[in-house]
């Protein structure tokens, strides 16, 4: 009875270490810094992976991703046993993903994601105010016409004929009556003449 029972807890030991041993074979991640899914204000110097198995740096791919797909990784990752470590070059707030592709003692290749949001952006450099070149000309300012000074209309109405006063224009009124006399008194004197004649008949 002692023999049957220490073989079989000898192959009851073994049952239990064969599934255990492919398991071991295969690396997988273990928990990183920022975790997976974490927010946070404030953008860390360098993304850290850990992993169940020594990392082998000749096999071990690590790439980061910000906002708008622009690549994120900030210089090469260092190893360290089971764990990686890459530099974080932030682009602005958002999401960022670190991918990670890893190769296991049986040759299987193993890969995968942790995703984190940066929630405040790195401050953009204020650019230094350009000095203003003194020999640029200086536009001169903008003036308006000056309105032109309407010149005052004449007083005298329009369409009248200035009379000019002159002595000549007084005595050229008694000339013109004298003229039209001279007809009148030649036709009384020949009316006159003819009564005359006409009444010693």
């Amino acid at each position: 009875m002692r023999a049957w029972a220490v073989l079989f807890g000898v192959a009851f030991g073994v049952s239990l270490l064969m599934p255990a041993t492919p398991a071991a074979a295969h690396n997988q991640l273990t928990g990183s810094s920022p975790r997976d899914g974490a927010r946070v204000a404030t953008a860390p110097e360098r993304v850290e992976l850990r992993f169940l198995a020594r990392l082998d740096a000749s096999t071990t791919k690590i790439t980061i991703t910000g906002p708008d797909n622009v690549d994120a990784l900030g210089g090469k990752p260092r190893f360290s046993g089971n764990r990686v470590s890459a530099p974080l070059a932030p682009a602005r707030a958002g999401l960022y993903i670190v991918g990670y592709e890893v190769v296991s003692g049986d040759g299987h290749p193993i890969t995968g994601e942790v995703r984190f949001t940066l929630t405040t952006g790195t401050p953009a450099e204020t650019p230094e105010p350009t000095p203003a070149d003194p020999t640029a000309a200086t536009p001169a300012p903008t003036t308006a016409p000056a309105e032109a000074t309407p010149t005052p209309a004449p007083t005298t109405p329009v369409g009248a004929t200035p009379v000019p006063r002159s002595d000549e224009s007084s005595g050229g009124g008694w000339w013109w009556a004298a003229v039209a006399a001279v007809p009148l008194l030649a036709i009384l004197a020949v009316a006159r003449l003819i009564r005359r004649r006409a009444a010693r008949r």
